[in-house]
Formats: C-alpha cells, sequence, structure tokens
C-alpha cells in the first residue's frame, strides 16, 4: 500500500521530522552509449533538488507553522517527609543518668525525668510520662512502660487501656485523682510500642524509686510484666506470683495482669478483679470506699 502524498503535505511531515520511506523504483534497462550512462546521474540529482527546492517553496507559501520541539518534563520533586506524617525528632545525643536522684522532691525529681537522655529512648519520645494523681496516695499503681497515646498526652495509662483501669478503680471507690497514684517504670514510649530493653528499665528504676519513696503507699499494684520484674526483682511469670502478697521495702505488693493484656484476654479479667480485692483487703473495712461492686 503507498501513501499518495502531494508536496505541502511531504513538506510539513518533514518539518515535523517524520521521515518517509519510498518505494524503490523498477530497475531501467541498461542505457547504451557513455553519454547514456553519464548522463542518468545528472539528470536524477537535478529532479531531487527541484522536489526540494518545490517542496521548501509550498511550505512557506502555505502558512504551516513549524512544530515546536516538546521539552522533557522535569521530574517532581518528593517530599523529605511522607505525607500525613510528622518529621522525626530530632536525634539527641546520650549523656549519663542525672545524678542525686534519691535526695529528688517532686518538682526536681519530674525535671531530672524531663531532661533525661541516659538510654536511647528518648531520641524518639515527643514527652516523657513522669506520672498522675495524688502524691499523698495509699494507693501506687505501677505500669511498665508508654503506649502512642500516653506519648502524646504525657500522662500514663490513657486511651482504651487506661478507661479500664479507670472502670476497676471505681468499682472500689477510687479515681487517679484521689488517693491514687500512677507511674510506669519506664519514662518514655519505646519504638512501636516494643518491650523495654533491660539497660532502659535499669536507668529508669531510680525514677520509680524515689516516686515510691516519696508517696510512702500502703498498697502497690504492679500491672504487667515488667513493673513485676522491676519492683520484685524475679523473672517469674504473672501467673505464678498473683494471688498473694509481696513486698517491696515494707510495702505489700499485688500483682496482676496490665489493662491492655486483659483487653485481649477478657476471660483473666475475672483473676484481675480477684486481685484487686486481694490489695482492697489490707485495708480496714471501716474505711470509704471498702464495699467493692464488680466493674463491667
Amino acid at each position: 500500500m503507498t501513501l499518495s502524498l502531494d508536496d505541502r503535505q511531504r513538506a510539513m511531515l518533514a518539518e515535523m521530522g517524520i521521515r518517509l520511506f519510498e518505494p524503490l523504483p523498477a530497475a531501467a534497462p541498461a542505457a547504451t552509449g557513455t553519454s547514456a550512462a553519464s548522463g542518468a546521474p545528472g539528470r536524477s540529482a537535478a529532479a531531487a533538488a527541484s522536489a526540494a527546492s518545490s517542496a521548501s517553496t509550498q511550505a512557506v507559501h502555505s502558512g504551516a507553522a513549524p512544530t515546536p520541539a516538546i521539552s522533557p518534563t522535569p521530574p517532581i520533586p518528593r517530599p523529605s517527609v511522607p505525607i500525613g506524617r510528622s518529621p522525626a525528632p530530632a536525634t539527641l545525643a546520650l549523656g549519663p543518668p542525672p545524678s542525686g536522684i534519691e535526695a529528688l522532691e517532686w518538682d526536681g525529681l519530674e525535671q531530672a525525668v524531663s531532661g533525661c537522655q541516659a538510654c536511647g529512648l528518648c531520641q524518639g519520645r515527643r514527652q516523657t510520662v513522669f506520672g498522675v494523681g495524688d502524691r499523698q496516695a495509699d494507693w501506687m499503681i505501677v505500669g511498665e512502660a508508654p503506649g502512642e497515646q500516653e506519648d502524646l498526652r504525657g500522662e500514663p495509662f490513657v486511651g482504651n487501656a487506661g478507661q479500664l483501669l479507670d472502670s476497676m478503680l471505681k468499682a472500689v471507690g477510687l479515681d487517679r485523682g484521689h488517693r491514687v497514684y500512677i507511674a510506669n517504670v519506664i519514662k518514655c514510649r519505646p519504638p512501636g510500642n516494643r518491650n523495654p530493653e533491660p539497660s532502659e528499665v535499669a536507668q529508669c528504676e531510680p525514677f520509680l524509686r524515689r516516686q515510691i519513696a516519696l508517696v510512702q503507699p500502703r498498697i502497690i499494684l504492679a500491672m504487667g510484666r515488667f513493673a513485676v520484674q522491676s519492683l520484685l526483682a524475679t523473672q517469674e511469670p504473672i501467673g505464678k506470683l498473683r494471688g498473694r502478697l509481696h513486698q517491696y521495702e515494707g510495702v505489700p505488693v499485688v500483682v496482676t495482669y496490665h489493662p491492655a493484656y486483659l483487653l485481649r484476654n477478657l476471660p483473666d479479667k475475672a483473676k484481675a478483679w480477684a486481685d484487686l480485692c486481694l490489695a482492697l483487703d489490707q485495708f480496714p473495712s471501716t474505711e470509704p470506699g471498702r464495699e467493692p461492686s464488680i466493674p463491667t
């Protein structure tokens, strides 16, 4: 199949950079004589020059504008931070743990926690999670480590786990602002809510020990594996430690499950309720709020 193009169309295609491939002409009979052989190339070159001149003239008179060259589209720069996410916090240099923790009062202790850079957890935290509640409380609740919501708000036991703890306390006539102080062993959130490393627990333990010394609670409720290991210096599982009293520097300790664990293992809520009642039994029956009501 052969396209039939006039000179103007050919000129336009040439301006666009489109090459045309013409079919080869049929072989001509051999020319006789020296003049025929020498004249054929001259006539062919003259015809080609005439066609090119005609095509150029047609293009100019037709008014067709040449097609501009298309520049490649530059790449769109990608944002350095994914859309919808906060920039990573600046990396903090590690330093020695604060000194003299055992002699600090509340304000100094809280400042020491907020400025601590003794382990790598300081490099990913939004803020430290010191503690909350009555600083002259009878009850002290000790948890494990802050999660995402605690890291955002700077308060231990918030979110669904915190709501369950509030319900448990309410069932025995308590709340986190009255007769209860709440703190974690770890004061900074581990990345991705992973388990804290032993070295991280060791750096934070002096803060917790000083908090307990300042509160002077009458009962400690240790919630979760890392709280139990820190307070009792044992690797025994919670299932073997719960149901009986332990001691931390003369203060009775009741071992129980962390509320986050209870939300994943609903049947064990009955065991946690029994642990709460065991802690309640350490107070005289005449005290206000002594009669418990089973939480839902």
